[in-house]
């Protein structure tokens, strides 16, 4: 999320989607705002407290706005490898990835990711704002092959419980064996006795799973887990939450990490690129010259040691000179200090290099250090 001024909702546009959950989120206090084309919970009891409920806790989203695309065919598992970055023929029934869609010159068109339902039925999660560009842009790559889309984006519901203590709040209302599943895959079953697919992914950083159902039965599963977690201290979250727990956790932000001018290797993502994959795929010849001469920029975490939160747009200094840019920044929940992602040249991205970022037209301090800011213990899980 940026720093633009957030509208009320009395002054919120005409025309935006609502999920099925949204009276829900109206009755539980929720400030509501514009997203994506969507009208999403920005919080609830506050940030703060959402972060910490879901970093100690658990914490429920509502992330129906999302893109959900199924693509299924004799040839689906090559037409998306000839459409995405990444091989999902590589992946089992049942297996996720984490993958991109590029134009033809490596700028990214949204980040994704994909899951593999059956032997030729994969379903393609896109962000919400990209999520119309990324179903036509799809479809058009499977033109020629066997492969169908079908955008099933407006009849899906997605309600996410992430957290440490999710697993134990989910296993009761859920046939799904979650000890059995793995991180980054995908179960069909019932949650709270409706039919669903179950995935164990998020973008908190934190154990927790994402639940797909039919657009209508989102509520009954929202409500099923909130009554499930509460003395688990279960507690709603909204964007600005999850806003501060992915950049803790190092996770890129369409539109701020990830953008038509920036690649994947800029981004520290070229392990998704498989160059090597059968067949040729759109962005390669693009993508193969950054492999070889290296990125132009580079994707940093910043931890701010002088006074000053840095926030996205700010400039990034070397010496007096500009470098780069901050993408995404905050005052860490979790750490307790500024931290920030930025774009830097690389010959100054590498961990303990001093800059400083432009604050108010002030230089702050800041060092250079490892993404993510945060790992969460792993015997959580």
């Amino acid at each position: 999320m940026t720093e633009a001024v957030e509208p009320t909702e009395e002054a919120l546009p005409e025309q935006l989607h609502e999920t099925a959950l949204v009276d829900i989120h109206r009755g539980l206090g929720a400030r509501l705002i514009e997203f994506g084309g969507w009208l999403m919970p920005v919080q609830y009891a506050g940030i703060l407290e959402e972060h910490r409920a879901v970093r100690e806790r658990a914490g429920l989203f509502d992330l129906s706005h999302m893109g959900e695309l199924v693509v299924e065919g004799d040839d689906a598992g090559d037409a998306l490898a000839a459409a995405l970055v990444t091989d999902p023929r590589t992946l089992a029934v049942g297996r996720a990835q984490y993958s991109m869609i590029v134009a033809p010159d490596g700028g990214v068109i949204d980040d994704l990711i994909v899951y593999r339902l059956g032997p030729e039925r994969f379903l393609v999660v896109a962000n919400a704002g990209n999520a119309a560009v990324v179903s036509d842009e799809l479809a058009a790559r499977l033109s020629g092959w066997r492969a169908v889309l079908d955008d099933q984006s407006l009849a899906t519901s997605l309600v996410a419980i992430q957290g440490p203590r999710s697993a134990e709040v989910l296993a009761p209302l859920t046939d799904v064996d979650l000890t059995a599943l793995r991180y980054y895959a995908i179960a069909e079953g019932n949650v709270a006795g409706v039919p669903a697919h179950v995935a164990r992914t998020g973008y908190t950083g934190e154990d927790g799973f994402e639940i797909f159902v039919d657009w209508a039965r989102g509520p009954e599963v929202w409500e099923a887990l909130l009554a499930a977690g509460r003395e688990a201290g279960v507690a709603p979250v909204g964007l600005g939450a999850r806003d501060t727990l992915r950049l803790e956790a190092g996770m890129p932000l369409y539109g701020n990490e990830l953008d038509r001018q920036t690649n994947p290797f800029d981004a520290g993502l070229g392990r998704v690129v498989k160059l090597e994959k059968q067949g040729d795929f759109v962005g390669r010849e693009a993508l193969a010259r950054v492999a070889k001469d290296g990125p132009a920029k580079r994707l940093v975490g910043l931890r701010i040691t002088g006074r000053g939160i840095a926030r996205h747009g700010y400039p990034v200094l070397d010496d007096g000179e500009p470098t780069g840019v901050v993408t995404s920044g905050t005052h860490s929940p979790t750490l307790g200090v500024p931290i920030a992602m930025a774009y830097v040249a690389p010959d100054v991205g590498e961990p303990g290099t001093i800059l400083a970022v432009e604050v108010r037209e002030q230089p702050v301090s800041a060092e250079v250090v490892p993404l993510p800011f945060y790992k969460r213990d792993p015997s959580t899980r």
